[in-house]
């Protein structure tokens, strides 16, 4: 039996390792990803207790991980990107700490300037209502929002002036 238990345990290791070489995981998603392929709770128990030993699995680093993939990709409000990491499985502390260090303008900003490009020929309405929903379906607050949209809409006017 002690032979079955260790054939498991390697086969979730090894499982465990391919799931996380294409980037870095949540202790989450890794004991949901082992649990939906069928591995005991000791096995997958054992497995998340050497990963993290071994510095694998960090929820903190794979926090500022996808905080920072979300800035440079795909910017997102502070409020979206702390929903987002909760629903991974990350402690709240680690949420605060993580979601703190995000500037809601320059995430705004990020997000709203390609599209800021494709509005450039519209009228002032029509720019200021698509890049509003564009940066409210990204989670940011009106205030933000606002600030956003009349800094891009000075931008792009004096550009194509």
């Amino acid at each position: 039996m002690n032979a079955g238990l260790d054939s498991e345990y390697q086969s979730c290791l090894d499982a465990a390792s391919r799931y996380l070489s294409y980037r870095p995981r949540s202790e989450l998603e890794v004991r949901t990803r082992l649990k939906q392929r069928g591995f005991g709770s000791p096995s997958i128990d054992r497995v998340l207790q050497e990963l993290r030993k071994n510095g694998v699995l960090d929820d903190l680093a794979f926090a500022q991980f996808w905080k920072e993939n979300r800035e440079l990709f795909n910017p997102r409000s502070r409020a979206l990107l702390r929903r987002e990491l909760r629903t991974k499985g990350i402690a709240p502390h680690i949420v605060a700490q993580v979601v703190e260090e995000v500037d809601e303008e320059i995430s705004a900003r990020r997000a709203a300037q390609k599209w800021a490009r494709r509005l450039a020929g519209a009228d002032y309405a029509s720019f200021r209502n698509r890049l509003t929903s564009f940066l409210r379906r990204r989670g940011f607050s009106y205030a933000v929002v606002e600030h956003t949209v009349s800094q891009l809409w000075e931008e792009v006017h004096d550009s194509y002036a």
